[in-house]
Protein backbone atom coordinates (compact mmCIF):
# COMPACT_ATOMS: atom_id res chain seq x y z
CA UNK A 1 0.00 0.00 0.00
CA UNK A 2 2.88 2.38 0.72
CA UNK A 3 4.29 1.68 -2.73
CA UNK A 4 0.89 2.54 -4.21
CA UNK A 5 0.75 6.03 -2.66
CA UNK A 6 2.33 7.79 -5.70
CA UNK A 7 -0.26 6.11 -7.93
CA UNK A 8 -3.07 7.22 -5.62
CA UNK A 9 -1.62 10.74 -5.59
CA UNK A 10 -1.78 10.89 -9.39
CA UNK A 11 -5.39 9.72 -9.20
CA UNK A 12 -6.16 12.47 -6.69
CA UNK A 13 -4.65 15.07 -9.02
CA UNK A 14 -6.93 13.85 -11.81
CA UNK A 15 -9.94 14.10 -9.47
CA UNK A 16 -8.98 17.65 -8.53
CA UNK A 17 -8.46 18.58 -12.20
CA UNK A 18 -11.87 17.20 -13.20
CA UNK A 19 -13.56 18.94 -10.27
CA UNK A 20 -11.85 22.28 -10.91
CA UNK A 21 -12.73 22.29 -14.61
CA UNK A 22 -16.34 21.39 -13.87
CA UNK A 23 -16.65 24.09 -11.20
CA UNK A 24 -15.14 26.85 -13.36
CA UNK A 25 -17.09 25.95 -16.51
CA UNK A 26 -20.40 25.57 -14.70
CA UNK A 27 -19.94 28.78 -12.70
CA UNK A 28 -19.22 30.94 -15.75
CA UNK A 29 -21.91 29.36 -17.92
CA UNK A 30 -24.47 29.05 -15.13
CA UNK A 31 -24.26 32.70 -14.10
CA UNK A 32 -24.60 33.81 -17.72
CA UNK A 33 -27.62 31.56 -18.26
CA UNK A 34 -29.06 32.66 -14.92
CA UNK A 35 -28.89 36.29 -16.02
CA UNK A 36 -30.56 35.40 -19.32
CA UNK A 37 -33.16 33.38 -17.43
CA UNK A 38 -34.15 36.48 -15.45
CA UNK A 39 -33.49 39.34 -17.88
CA UNK A 40 -33.71 37.67 -21.30
CA UNK A 41 -36.64 37.61 -23.69
CA UNK A 42 -39.58 35.32 -22.76
CA UNK A 43 -38.79 32.71 -25.47
CA UNK A 44 -35.17 32.58 -24.33
CA UNK A 45 -36.21 32.26 -20.70
CA UNK A 46 -38.54 29.38 -21.59
CA UNK A 47 -35.83 27.59 -23.59
CA UNK A 48 -33.27 27.89 -20.77
CA UNK A 49 -35.83 26.70 -18.22
CA UNK A 50 -36.74 23.69 -20.37
CA UNK A 51 -33.11 22.68 -20.90
CA UNK A 52 -32.35 23.11 -17.20
CA UNK A 53 -35.32 20.95 -16.18
CA UNK A 54 -34.37 18.21 -18.66
CA UNK A 55 -30.71 18.10 -17.59
CA UNK A 56 -31.52 18.11 -13.86
CA UNK A 57 -34.00 15.30 -14.41
CA UNK A 58 -31.36 12.98 -15.91
CA UNK A 59 -29.05 10.95 -13.64
CA UNK A 60 -25.45 12.12 -13.91
CA UNK A 61 -24.23 8.64 -14.82
CA UNK A 62 -26.67 8.46 -17.74
CA UNK A 63 -25.43 11.86 -18.93
CA UNK A 64 -21.79 10.69 -18.75
CA UNK A 65 -22.57 7.52 -20.73
CA UNK A 66 -24.57 9.54 -23.27
CA UNK A 67 -21.68 11.93 -23.94
CA UNK A 68 -19.01 9.20 -24.05
CA UNK A 69 -20.90 6.38 -25.78
CA UNK A 70 -23.87 8.10 -27.43
CA UNK A 71 -22.47 11.22 -29.07
CA UNK A 72 -19.88 9.29 -31.17
CA UNK A 73 -22.87 7.91 -33.11
CA UNK A 74 -23.52 11.52 -34.18
CA UNK A 75 -19.87 12.03 -35.13
CA UNK A 76 -18.83 13.75 -31.92
CA UNK A 77 -15.92 11.94 -30.31
CA UNK A 78 -14.44 12.81 -26.91
CA UNK A 79 -11.69 11.34 -24.83
CA UNK A 80 -12.83 9.76 -21.58
CA UNK A 81 -11.48 12.73 -19.60
CA UNK A 82 -13.17 15.31 -21.86
CA UNK A 83 -16.44 13.39 -21.89
CA UNK A 84 -16.48 13.16 -18.11
CA UNK A 85 -15.75 16.86 -17.66
CA UNK A 86 -18.33 17.87 -20.28
CA UNK A 87 -21.12 15.72 -18.84
CA UNK A 88 -20.49 16.83 -15.26
CA UNK A 89 -20.20 20.48 -16.36
CA UNK A 90 -23.54 20.28 -18.19
CA UNK A 91 -25.25 18.86 -15.11
CA UNK A 92 -23.61 21.32 -12.75
CA UNK A 93 -24.42 24.23 -15.08
CA UNK A 94 -28.12 23.40 -14.83
CA UNK A 95 -27.86 23.56 -11.04
CA UNK A 96 -25.90 26.82 -11.03
CA UNK A 97 -28.37 28.37 -13.48
CA UNK A 98 -31.24 27.75 -11.09
CA UNK A 99 -29.20 28.99 -8.11
CA UNK A 100 -28.35 32.20 -9.97
CA UNK A 101 -31.95 32.67 -11.06
CA UNK A 102 -33.21 32.26 -7.51
CA UNK A 103 -30.59 34.62 -6.10
CA UNK A 104 -31.31 37.31 -8.69
CA UNK A 105 -35.08 37.06 -8.33
CA UNK A 106 -34.78 37.29 -4.53
CA UNK A 107 -33.55 40.88 -4.85
CA UNK A 108 -36.42 43.32 -4.39
CA UNK A 109 -37.39 44.98 -7.71
CA UNK A 110 -37.14 48.34 -5.99
CA UNK A 111 -33.36 47.96 -5.93
CA UNK A 112 -33.26 47.82 -9.71
CA UNK A 113 -35.72 50.69 -10.06
CA UNK A 114 -33.73 52.86 -7.67
CA UNK A 115 -30.55 52.17 -9.64
CA UNK A 116 -32.36 53.14 -12.85
CA UNK A 117 -33.60 56.34 -11.24
CA UNK A 118 -30.05 57.55 -10.59
CA UNK A 119 -29.06 56.86 -14.19
CA UNK A 120 -27.14 53.59 -13.94
CA UNK A 121 -27.00 51.48 -17.08
CA UNK A 122 -27.81 47.76 -17.03
CA UNK A 123 -24.21 46.64 -16.61
CA UNK A 124 -23.65 49.18 -13.85
CA UNK A 125 -26.82 48.10 -12.07
CA UNK A 126 -25.71 44.49 -12.19
CA UNK A 127 -22.16 45.02 -10.93
CA UNK A 128 -22.87 47.76 -8.39
CA UNK A 129 -26.32 46.88 -7.02
CA UNK A 130 -27.83 43.52 -7.95
CA UNK A 131 -24.93 41.05 -8.10
CA UNK A 132 -23.30 42.05 -4.78
CA UNK A 133 -26.59 41.47 -2.97
CA UNK A 134 -27.34 38.26 -4.85
CA UNK A 135 -23.86 36.84 -4.18
CA UNK A 136 -24.54 36.20 -0.49
CA UNK A 137 -27.72 34.31 -1.28
CA UNK A 138 -26.07 32.43 -4.13
CA UNK A 139 -22.98 31.29 -2.21
CA UNK A 140 -24.35 28.56 0.14
CA UNK A 141 -26.18 26.73 -2.63
CA UNK A 142 -23.20 27.07 -4.96
CA UNK A 143 -20.86 25.49 -2.39
CA UNK A 144 -23.24 22.54 -2.21
CA UNK A 145 -23.08 22.36 -6.01
CA UNK A 146 -19.27 22.35 -5.85
CA UNK A 147 -19.36 19.52 -3.30
CA UNK A 148 -21.68 17.58 -5.61
CA UNK A 149 -19.22 18.13 -8.47
CA UNK A 150 -16.35 16.76 -6.37
CA UNK A 151 -18.35 13.71 -5.36
CA UNK A 152 -19.71 13.26 -8.87
CA UNK A 153 -16.19 13.26 -10.28
CA UNK A 154 -15.85 9.69 -8.97
CA UNK A 155 -18.27 8.59 -11.72
CA UNK A 156 -15.72 9.33 -14.46
CA UNK A 157 -13.89 6.19 -13.32
CA UNK A 158 -16.69 4.21 -15.02
CA UNK A 159 -15.53 5.40 -18.45
CA UNK A 160 -11.87 4.69 -17.80
CA UNK A 161 -10.55 7.92 -16.32
CA UNK A 162 -7.91 6.97 -13.74
CA UNK A 163 -9.08 9.29 -11.00
CA UNK A 164 -8.79 8.68 -7.28
CA UNK A 165 -11.63 6.13 -7.23
CA UNK A 166 -10.34 4.04 -10.13
CA UNK A 167 -6.81 4.24 -8.72
CA UNK A 168 -8.11 2.89 -5.40
CA UNK A 169 -9.95 0.09 -7.15
CA UNK A 170 -6.85 -0.88 -9.11
CA UNK A 171 -4.73 -0.91 -5.96
CA UNK A 172 -7.36 -3.04 -4.21
CA UNK A 173 -7.13 -5.50 -7.10
CA UNK A 174 -3.42 -5.93 -6.33
CA UNK A 175 -3.38 -5.73 -2.53
CA UNK A 176 -6.87 -7.00 -1.55
CA UNK A 177 -6.94 -4.30 1.15
CA UNK A 178 -10.41 -2.99 0.38
CA UNK A 179 -11.46 -1.58 3.75
CA UNK A 180 -8.45 0.69 4.50
CA UNK A 181 -8.29 1.94 0.92
CA UNK A 182 -11.98 2.80 0.73
CA UNK A 183 -11.70 4.48 4.13
CA UNK A 184 -8.77 6.48 2.78
CA UNK A 185 -10.77 7.50 -0.29
CA UNK A 186 -13.76 8.51 1.81
CA UNK A 187 -11.53 10.54 4.12
CA UNK A 188 -9.99 12.39 1.18
CA UNK A 189 -13.37 13.28 -0.33
CA UNK A 190 -14.61 14.36 3.10
CA UNK A 191 -11.55 16.56 3.67
CA UNK A 192 -12.03 18.31 0.33
CA UNK A 193 -15.72 18.99 0.89
CA UNK A 194 -15.28 19.96 4.54
CA UNK A 195 -12.62 22.45 3.48
CA UNK A 196 -15.05 23.89 0.93
CA UNK A 197 -17.69 24.19 3.67
CA UNK A 198 -15.31 26.10 5.95
CA UNK A 199 -14.30 28.41 3.10
CA UNK A 200 -17.97 29.06 2.34
CA UNK A 201 -18.72 30.03 5.94
CA UNK A 202 -15.75 32.39 5.95
CA UNK A 203 -16.90 34.04 2.72
CA UNK A 204 -20.44 34.40 4.05
CA UNK A 205 -19.14 36.12 7.19
CA UNK A 206 -17.01 38.47 5.09
CA UNK A 207 -19.93 39.34 2.81
CA UNK A 208 -22.17 39.96 5.83
CA UNK A 209 -19.51 42.20 7.35
CA UNK A 210 -19.08 44.32 4.24
CA UNK A 211 -22.82 44.61 3.65
CA UNK A 212 -23.35 45.64 7.26
CA UNK A 213 -20.72 48.38 6.86
CA UNK A 214 -22.44 49.62 3.72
Amino acid sequence: MLQALPFLWRGLLVTLAVSALVVVLSLLTGIMLGLLRVYGTPPLQAAIQACSDIVRGIPVLVLIFFVFYGLPAAGLHFSSFSAGVLALAIFSTAQVTELARGALQSIHPGQNEAAKAIGLRFGQRMTAVILPQAARRFLPGWVNSVADAVKGSALVSLIGVVDLMLAIQQVIGRTYQALPLYLLGGAIYFAINYGLSLASRHCERRLSYYQARE
